[in-house]
């Protein structure tokens, strides 16, 4: 059966069933927005601003790995833009999932406003899963009313005193930063907003203009013109022009009922709990409940720990790592080159494999497969020295077919590590270089399958070792990785975002 038919069958038979109702992936403290089907059209759909919404599973492996950057994204992206996430584990929820055409999670949709009103344009997104290009894509689509004011149309911009008040920047900026952008969307139709390059010398000329930027005021009528002297911010920004004129209104989340009764009740009995004088025999009874209570939560939040692990399979011969992972038909492959005899090193390495390979196959995953190939035999030799390998313990990715590898180089094997880089690569995520010519046996047919000894014996035979082992989400769609071409310049590790500051200071000036 196809990939996308398998996908949209598992999600339909997901919304089909049952269930208990998991926790939300977000805390109310997060930054990102919590919606829900019912709630979707009023805060997204109807919102002046660009939004950018995930749709997601709280048991999602790629989606709890997404958090951090998602989170960060919207940190940088507060008054510019929304971010906003949506359980579609919740049974309410299931059928609206459904009708947006979510097939696997997380599945990222930027919602836009359409200029003049109407329904807002929808579109997937089908950038990189970091803070910073989430942030790139989201600014890119944010909807720009901010008019261009030159010397020749000045005058026909600032036309009669009495029609709307303006506002203009002036700038030494060619381009329209976020930030303008969501002001103007903020006052549209009720403050005009344009800008003014510093090249346009008879538009500052006339508003006497000796630095930038600097953000003029006209109220309108003979009210005298106002210049902005305080933050490059936006809420201070908005309170400056709100001198002449209210924003409009973008829908906010509204409280529950119960959330400001729950909150006074559990004060009050806190206040009565520390007037209240506790025995000996009461803070021992209280100290064991506590213990009882906590623990199961305790237990939930702790790191999931793989007592199990599935053997690596060996690759002994050149022959054997040709048809496994360098014909021109294969798939990505996972090596692991490790010297013989004991080795602290390589024996964390293929733990963290072996552990990694049992986790999803207990789960019925699908993961590409991980070799053990030992340093002595020419298996390893030739490959090595091909891709400049020098390491005593060295692990890379490989896919012949689509001819690109990379390299594990953190000097830590440990679970956590190997377990973060190989979701980098089924995510498609970070740099891949190309394979070295040669490395890629010309596909040869085989008239005679010769027997496979024992040693040969494919992972897959073997219920429990499993070398095709599923991803995080049963329904994902699995996008293509992209060629080497494709790849940004950047080193081999994963790239380092840049820092919340950093990025919220580049869409806030002006």
């Amino acid at each position: 059966m196809h990939q996308p038919t398998l996908c949209a069958l598992a999600v339909s038979l997901l919304a089909a069933l049952p269930g208990a109702q998991a926790e939300n992936l977000y805390t109310k403290k997060s930054p990102v927005l919590q919606v829900d089907s019912k709630s979707y059209d009023r805060l997204i759909a109807k919102s002046n601003h660009t939004s950018i919404v995930e749709f997601y599973a709280p048991w999602c492996g790629h989606c709890k790995n997404l958090k951090p950057a998602y989170e960060k994204a919207a940190k940088n992206l507060e008054g510019l833009a929304k971010v906003a996430a949506i359980n579609c584990d919740d049974d309410t929820n299931k059928p609206f999932c459904g009708q947006m055409g979510v097939q696997g999670f997380p599945t990222l949709k930027i919602v836009r406003p359409k200029k003049g009103g109407g329904k807002p344009m929808v579109e997937d997104y089908q950038g990189q899963r970091t803070a910073s290009a989430i942030v790139e894509a989201v600014v890119s689509k944010i909807n720009n009313n901010v008019v261009k004011v030159e010397d020749k149309n000045l005058d026909k911009f600032l036309g009669d005193k009495n029609e709307t008040a303006k506002a203009i920047l002036f700038t030494d900026k060619g381009t329209t930063s976020a930030l303008m952008k969501s002001l103007a969307i903020d006052f549209l139709d009720v403050i005009t907003v344009g800008q003014v390059r510093n090249n346009q010398k008879k538009s500052v000329d006339t508003f006497g203009v000796t630095k930038y930027p600097t953000l003029v005021l006209l109220p309108g009528g003979d009210a005298p013109g106002k210049v902005y002297d305080g933050e490059i911010k936006k809420e201070a920004m908005v309170k400056f022009l709100s001198q002449v004129a209210e924003p409009n209104p973008d829908p906010a989340p509204v409280k529950a009922k119960g959330d400001k009764k729950e909150k006074d009740k559990k004060e009050k009995k806190e206040k009565e709990k520390k007037k209240e004088p506790k025995s000996k025999a009461t803070s021992e009874s209280s100290s064991e409940t506590e213990t009882e209570t906590e623990a199961p939560t305790t237990t939930q939040q702790a790191p999931v720990i793989v007592e199990t692990a599935i053997p690596i399979p060996k690759i002994n011969t050149p022959e054997k790592l040709i048809k496994e992972c360098l014909t021109a038909k294969s798939h990505t492959c996972v090596l692991a080159f490790v010297p013989d005899g004991e080795d602290a090193k390589a024996q964390q390495a293929l733990t963290s494999l072996s552990e990694l390979a049992f986790k999803h196959a207990q789960a019925k995953r699908h993961l590409f497969p991980f070799f053990e190939v030992p340093k002595s035999n020419n298996a390893a030799t030739s490959l090595m020295k091909s891709l400049h390998l020098t390491g005593d313990v060295e692990i890379i990715a490989l896919n012949a077919r689509r001819g690109w590898w990379r390299h594990y180089q953190a000097a830590d094997f440990g679970h956590e590590n190997v377990e973060s880089w190989i979701d980098a690569i089924r995510m498609s995520e970070g740099v891949k270089k190309k394979l070295p010519e040669g490395v890629v046996a010309i596909a040869v047919e085989e008239e005679v399958k010769p027997k496979a000894t024992p040693e040969e014996v494919p992972v897959e035979e073997t219920p429990e070792a499993t070398e095709a082992v599923k991803t995080e989400e049963p329904a994902e769609t699995v996008t293509p990785e992209p060629s080497t071409k494709d790849a940004e310049p950047s080193s081999e590790t994963e790239a380092t975002e840049p820092t919340p500051e950093a990025e919220t200071a580049s869409h806030d000036e002006l």
